[in-house]
């Protein structure tokens, strides 16, 4: 099923209330919310009985918003995101001051995305001509059912999470 235009109408309104959507990356359909408002990336944590201490990934519209969700961000991450963006890849980079700790599970770092999938694409451009050039989903990484919550190994063909400092 190919969304309408109503369709993403409605998904950025949920997601500038403060509510959950569900999106499509290349490896499975997630809960997602609007990652710079901690009261709705709880929800997602409530909705799935994840641990609070268990960071989600941003997911971006773009390269133009890294600035805003990582400082510091080093030349080989850019090349990276040039290479593997869209896709799934997932950078690990220091988070700026401001970035909620209900994302990153209080941790120093922030994991960014563009994902590939056209339609999650589309919804998270959408989302920031709505809120701003900036704005990012949060959403779980993807776990396989039964597995451990560690990241898939690098050479697995899902998803891929590089740290970057």
């Amino acid at each position: 099923m190919i969304p309408t235009v109503a369709d993403y109408a409605r998904a950025v309104e949920l997601l500038r209330a403060g509510e959950l959507v569900g999106i499509p990356t290349e490896t499975v359909y997630g809960l997602g919310a609007d990652a710079a408002n901690p009261a709705a990336v709880a929800k997602i944590f409530v909705a799935k009985g994840r641990p609070a201490d268990h960071p989600l990934i941003v997911h971006l519209g773009g390269h133009n918003a890294v600035d805003h969700w990582a400082e510091d961000v080093p030349d080989v991450a850019w090349e990276l995101m040039e290479t593997f963006w869209p896709g799934p890849l997932t950078l690990i980079l220091k988070k700026q001051a401001w970035v909620p700790d209900a994302v990153t599970g209080g941790q120093d770092t922030v994991g960014l995305r563009v994902p590939g999938h056209p339609v999650a694409l589309e919804l998270l451009r959408r989302f920031a001509a709505a809120s701003g050039e900036h704005t990012g989903i949060a959403a779980p990484r993807p776990i396989a059912s039964g597995a451990s919550a560690r990241p898939p190994p690098p050479t697995s063909p899902r998803n891929s999470a590089i740290a970057c400092r």
